[in-house]
């Protein structure tokens, strides 16, 4: 099969990347993490922008107020997000805009406007997610920021305000010095509210895709601030970029991240959970490691606060955490191996 992006994916990513690029350079970027983006508010006109653009409703019928794409274009656009370390919860507002729509193409107008946060497809409500579901952390990302919290609970997905969450959560230390994260009470289970009967296996999916997305977008990054940095940087009268060990730090580098790109791309297609496992577990393990080889490139200076690469190892940590966890997606890949007998033994 030919993955290859077309023209309209193409123009979709490289005006993503250069709002971005204009929106949320890197000083903007630094701006946060140096004033305890922890603790700072979302920048709400660039959440709105966003939603302008049709970061958030990109896969929404177009009868509905949406763009009208597709799954792969909204992977697509947060590639670029994680490319930036755009910080906020990207993820579940895009989901909650579309709450109710299924695959939003072919999906009703009436049922995504229905069940959709109002809001959100703006960018005028920020919305964040908390998944009730067996085994999972109950975290919730920028909470104090959040209008409405999309909760998965059971195979249902509710939208909750997000002051519905103000006393089971309490604020807890993240490594990420830009995403603020609450876990909730063992003992809080969601209420009554709006939203979507049956439809949290399929918003599981699609954040576990979208956040294996923004993987991507971080470990291409690295790729290209260790190439740089090999480059510039000169030892012993050359380039650092000269020396072997270096070239093959980089070249693992750009390896794990295209063998990403194609499996992300893929699930994108087919919307299988076997394939938005091995996205999410490779997108993961290319984001980790990635940052990892880049500091490694570096060398002492990869270790200052000032360099950006520790913010990349930082949000990659977090994000494999998020949705689907490693343990997560190799079970669902051994269970469906067991089931189609592939496992060669």
């Amino acid at each position: 099969m030919d993955f290859q992006l077309d023209d309209d994916q193409r123009a979709l990513r490289d005006g993503m990347r250069d709002l971005l690029e204009r929106r949320f350079p890197r000083t903007r970027l630094r701006t946060v993490v140096d004033g305890h983006g922890d603790t700072a508010p979302l920048d709400r006109a660039l959440w709105r922008e966003l939603g302008t653009a049709g970061f958030f409703a990109l896969r929404l019928p177009e009868a509905a107020g949406g763009v009208g794409l597709g799954l792969p274009e909204a992977v697509l656009a947060m590639e670029e997000a994680g490319r930036t370390l755009l910080p906020g919860p990207l993820v579940a507002t895009q989901l909650a805009a579309g709450l109710g729509a299924g695959n939003t193409v072919e999906g009703s107008a009436e049922v995504a406007a229905a069940n959709a946060v109002e809001g959100a497809a703006e960018g005028a409500a920020v919305v964040t997610a908390l998944d009730l579901g067996p085994g999972a952390d109950r975290l919730v990302e920028h909470l104090a920021s959040a209008d409405a919290v999309l909760v998965l609970s059971g195979e249902d997905a509710e939208v909750l305000p997000a002051a519905a969450l103000a006393d089971p959560a309490r604020p807890i230390r993240s490594v990420d010095p830009a995403t603020p994260l609450h876990r909730v009470h063992p003992a809080f289970e969601a209420v009554a509210g709006t939203g979507a009967v049956g439809a949290a296996a399929r918003l599981r999916r699609e954040a576990a895709l979208l956040t294996a997305a923004q993987q991507l977008g971080s470990a291409s990054r690295t790729v290209r601030m260790a190439v740089d940095h090999a480059t510039a940087r000169t030892q012993f009268g050359r380039p650092i970029g000269a020396f072997q060990a270096v070239q093959h730090l980089c070249a693992r580098m750009l390896v794990r991240a295209e063998s990403a790109r194609s499996v992300v791309y893929a699930a994108a297609v087919t919307e299988e959970a076997r394939d938005i496992a091995a996205a999410k577990l490779l997108a993961d393990e290319a984001a980790v490691h990635n940052a990892r080889d880049c500091l490694q490139v570096h060398g002492g200076m990869g270790f200052t606060w000032e360099a950006d690469v520790h913010l990349h190892l930082k949000r990659a940590w977090v994000r494999a955490g998020q949705w689907q966890t490693a343990a997560a997606a190799e079970e669902e890949l051994a269970a469906g191996l067991l089931l189609t007998g592939e496992t060669g033994l």
